[in-house]
């Protein structure tokens, strides 16, 4: 008997695992019976239930983009995610964070427009010399 380890070949090792004659075709969310209604007149509560787009979750993406965050924000970022996962049994990794902060920023921008967080927000970092890197 042989002491080698026995190892795939190549064409084990690049075969094609998927066949487009097997991919399904994506389905649609099934819509909702009802709409509930809001508790309270928070803002949070109404962003959170917005019909608007989730963010893209745990799927192939075709862009990139490279964010600097202060030491801060970072630690702020682990501190929710980790929340997350101990109160919430959500498990999400840095990058699905941002993808659904951003879909919701997104979401409040296109309903609110003018009153919307994101303007507020940035008009307070406009008024006092904040960012203005691309």
């Amino acid at each position: 008997m042989s002491r080698r380890a026995s190892l795939p070949g190549a064409s084990e090792l690049f075969r094609i695992t998927s066949s487009p004659a097997l991919d399904l075709p994506p389905q649609a969310p099934p819509e909702p019976a009802e709409k509930p209604q809001p508790s309270g007149n928070g803002r949070a509560e109404q962003l959170a239930r917005s019909a608007a787009p989730h963010g893209s979750g745990r799927t192939k993406h075709d862009a990139k983009i490279t964010v600097y965050v202060s030491g801060d924000e970072l630690v702020a970022m682990e501190q929710a995610r980790l929340t997350l996962r101990a109160k919430h049994d959500l498990v999400v990794d840095r990058g699905r964070l941002v993808r659904e902060a951003v879909a919701v920023l997104l979401a409040d921008f296109d309903q609110n427009g003018e009153e919307s967080v994101l303007v507020q927000r940035l008009r307070v970092v406009g008024s006092d010399g904040g960012e203005t890197e691309d």
